[in-house]
């Protein structure tokens, strides 16, 4: 798709209207722009450079190397005195970036169904089954997540749950070319701060759930909600040919929140309150997990093939998204025939089979609740012992440490606490962190998380569960500033081999 779109400043600059041109020719209108970059080290001949002032490194310091590079103009918050070419001023750069991105890509989210997804947990696993949902009825889908994004059944790499506004309009411009009808997003409170979502038009909206998280950047729990309204807030107050819908997950204590911050229509969905879609009757086995739903003045029986209270959620949120999109499949009952065949998504409560006699679950839970939910769920069918494998990240959230701790002590009976992604941090003094809220509680120390699967599985016999949790779909772990070939799921397998071999 590179060198494909290009377009003249006067048209590419209406999507800035209070911006101020400086340094302007008497053609400078009539400039052609090949490209927009925030990045210097991506700007060749054509391009509108963007300087963002970010957390890290502030753009404007390079805006005269990308002027050398051949950008022919400059959209910067400040003078830069030396910077020759045209410089377009701004109040915010990054908003600005959005608009730009949006139009220089032909507006892409105005063309499709765009579903945003956001929450605590769940957000994988919920954009997961929607996007499996709608291929099952010939829906041509896109997908942007923690995992990766997915135009079709090409599978992209991504650095962010939520990509960068340039990023996000330029794969939103892809999976149009590539006639996606209905993409599927995870919008991150990160991402939603720092305006990545902007000039994204969405057509639906979901809130899976809030519990502690990333408090390092946001500080505060009503700082993290506050984040996480903004999705429904963009959602838009007006009610035109396009219906917007809000799918809010009405158990949470934040669900008001959400759905005060909106003007959309909503659907709710939920166990314990009255809802739209509200599932009743749930019954866990280490095979799956059945329910009824109660949907208007109908009942429906699912037998879902993933585990858990947590994915009985996780499957209404999808029905309810699904249900919203106005696209095939049209009936409920044909949603629950597709959401039935789904085996699993990747690092979420998988089991990883070698040959052995008792379950080796692996699951992306991270934070309190992520684990609390997973670890109930084993408690409802493990007859035996209940080891767990975890630790806590480096250089997040610190608060969540000893909570995390607590949890697994609480539900687990052999809890193993060992190093996720320690990063710049010691990881003896992260398990130390998570220790402090368990000082008389019997657990094991393996500082080394290879050491802790292995000792897991050794000491597991044919009646008891192995849960290792934290990274789920991760092949990777990150050691100072160093990233390490790592994934559970081999880890684990290998480990099996060596014990039953």
């Amino acid at each position: 798709m590179e060198g494909k779109f290009k377009m003249e400043l006067e048209k590419l600059i209406q999507a800035i209207p209070y911006s101020r041109l400086v340094q302007s020719k008497e053609d400078t209108l009539h400039i052609e722009v090949k490209s927009i970059e925030q990045d210097s080290r991506q700007v060749t001949v054509g391009t509108l450079f963007v300087c963002i002032d970010g957390e890290v490194v502030d753009g404007h310091m390079y805006a005269k190397k990308a002027q050398e590079l051949g950008a022919v103009v400059i959209v910067a918050e400040r003078m830069l005195e030396d910077v020759t070419i045209p410089i377009i001023l701004v109040q915010d750069g990054k908003r600005a970036m959005a608009m730009l991105a949006a139009a220089f890509y032909g507006y892409p989210t105005a063309e499709m169904n765009l579903i945003g997804i956001t929450g605590t947990n769940g957000k994988t696993t919920v954009s997961h089954l929607v996007e499996f949902i709608l291929a099952d009825h010939a829906v041509t889908t896109g997908l942007i997540g923690t995992m990766y994004r997915k135009i079709g059944t090409e599978i992209l790499e991504t650095k962010n749950t939520t990509p960068d506004s340039l990023t996000l309009q330029k794969t939103f411009r892809q999976m149009r070319d590539k006639k996606v009808t209905t993409a599927i997003m995870e919008v991150s409170s990160h991402a939603l701060v720092q305006g990545r979502a902007y000039g994204s038009e969405y057509n639906v909206a979901v809130f899976t759930n809030l519990s502690q998280d990333h408090l390092d950047y946001h500080k505060t729990m009503a700082e993290y909600a506050h984040a996480k309204s903004l999705l429904f807030a963009q959602l838009g107050n007006g009610y035109g040919e396009t219906a917007k819908t809000a799918v809010i997950n009405g158990d949470d204590p934040h669900a008001k929140m959400m759905t005060e911050a909106t003007g959309a229509s909503l659907l709710t969905y939920g166990i314990d309150e009255v809802a739209t879609f509200r599932a009743s009757d749930i019954r866990i086995s280490s095979k799956g997990t059945r329910f009824e739903l109660h949907f208007q003045d109908e009942v429906f029986d699912i037998q879902l093939k993933l585990i858990g209270k947590f994915n009985v959620y996780n499957a209404l949120a999808a029905i309810a998204t699904v249900y919203a999109t106005n696209e095939a499949p049209a009936m409920i009952s044909e949603i629950i025939s597709s959401l039935e065949k789904v085996e699993g998504v990747a690092g979420r409560f998988e089991l990883v089979d070698a040959g052995q006699q008792f379950p080796v679950i692996v699951d992306y839970a991270h934070t309190p609740d992520g684990l609390e939910n997973v670890l109930k769920t084993v408690t409802e069918f493990a007859t035996g012992r209940i080891f767990v494998v975890v630790g806590c990240g480096g250089d997040r959230d610190k608060g969540k440490r000893p909570q995390m701790a607590q949890i697994a002590v609480k539900y687990a009976t052999d809890p193993i606490f060992t190093s996720d992604n320690p990063r710049t941090e010691v990881p003896m003094q992260i398990i130390k962190d998570m220790l402090a809220g368990v000082p008389n509680a019997t657990y094991t120390v393996k500082e080394q998380r290879h050491d802790a699967i292995r000792f897991a599985v050794q000491q597991a016999n044919p009646e008891d569960v192995i849960l290792i949790a934290g990274k789920g779909h991760e092949t990777y772990q990150i050691i100072g500033d160093v990233v390490h070939d790592f994934d559970d799921r081999k880890e684990a397998r290998e480990a099996i081999l060596a014990k039953i071999l």
